[in-house]
């Protein structure tokens, strides 16, 4: 007997990469091993040296096909085995493994929006629905679009033994969020793109598309983000360390906000529950700042401080080590 396994990478698109995945057939009693792929059709080899490796990184149960089939999702690698320059988990890892001692926790809140062929779901054919109020957390199907389809990805997210958090409707209509962690980098990144590509593929099932634009329409609607939420062990225990964690950060916001995913200064505008990209700015409860400190982290003396920079379209790889190394290392410097 054998059992089907399906591979998921990150291809090399620009600006924004996407999810690609295949399947392979693998016999009982033995792990997906190393694979292939023809890399010059995902940007990531020319046509006359095509061929890109597939390294299993995390292997998961598949919920959709069911059975004692897996998701494997994998980094690519060239075929001397060294990182591929599309790979951004291997500086992920290297980042975490460095800053270990410091234990470092991530949750990430990916927003979404479901759309149904060129409009958000539930928009009417013609001009708008009602304005933001009565969407985010919203009930009745005059408010909420696309609960089933949110209500199948969560089992399977779970079946899959994803770390998800939860789900909420969000303040535009036809959008959503799931939350993943707290867990360490990069499985909180891995977690993510699982629960991306399973979004995806139940959006299938609906004939409906899940997008991850951040600003998917214009205008007076919130855009899409990916915050990031976080905390190190000293600021699990220690007030102070989390001002200094948010602070750290406005030491290099402009190489922050340049990584954080396409067209930032699109949502970025100061409204809408943002703080302009030009800007940086930490505040206890301020969710128009570029870190948040919650307010109960400020009562209780310690916690954790909220990013709310990074876009829906963030590589959730690339957002976490730079946390990881702006934060670790300021804080590594002042315990030095």
């Amino acid at each position: 007997m054998s059992y089907k396994a399906e591979y998921i990478w990150v291809d090399g698109q620009v600006p924004t990469a996407k999810l690609r995945s295949k399947g392979k057939v693998v016999p009982d009693g033995e792990e997906p091993p190393i694979w292939g792929f023809d890399g010059s059709s995902t940007n990531q080899a020319p046509g006359e040296n095509s061929d890109c490796v597939l390294k299993p990184v995390f292997i998961c149960p598949d919920p959709i096909r069911g059975g004692n089939n897996t998701l494997v999702l994998c980094e690519v690698l060239l075929t001397d085995m060294s990182p591929h320059p599309t790979n951004t988990r291997a500086g992920c890892a290297a980042s975490a493994e460095k800053y270990a001692e410091l234990d470092m926790w991530f949750g990430i809140e990916q927003e979404y929006t479901f759309f149904d062929g060129l409009k958000p779901l539930g928009w009417p054919d013609n001009g708008f629905p009602a304005p933001q109020g009565g969407y985010y957390c919203g009930v009745g199907s005059d408010e909420v679009f696309g609960r089933p389809i949110v209500e199948a990805h969560l089992d399977a997210c779970l079946q899959a033994g994803l770390a998800i958090a939860g789900i909420n409707g969000e303040v535009m209509p036809g959008q959503w969020e799931f939350q993943i962690g707290a867990i360490p980098a990069p499985a909180v990144a891995d977690h993510l793109w699982v629960a991306r590509w399973l979004l995806y593929r139940i959006g299938e099932q609906f004939n409906v598309s899940a997008t991850l634009d951040p600003k998917p329409v214009r205008g007076d609607w919130n855009g899409a983000g990916a915050h990031t939420n976080f905390s190190t062990v000293q600021m699990r225990g220690n007030y102070d360390a989390c001002v200094a964690a948010a602070e750290a950060l406005g030491t290099r916001a402009e190489l922050h906000i340049a990584n954080y995913g396409d067209r930032i200064e699109e949502r970025l505008t100061g409204k809408h529950e943002t703080c302009s990209y030009k800007e940086f700015r930490y505040g206890v409860s301020d969710r128009g700042a570029s870190v948040r400190i919650p307010w109960q982290v400020a009562r209780d003396g310690k916690g954790y401080v909220e990013d709310r920079r990074p876009n829906a379209n963030c590589d959730p790889y690339t957002v976490t080590r730079l946390i990881l190394d702006t934060v670790c290392a300021a804080a590594t410097s002042s315990m030095a």
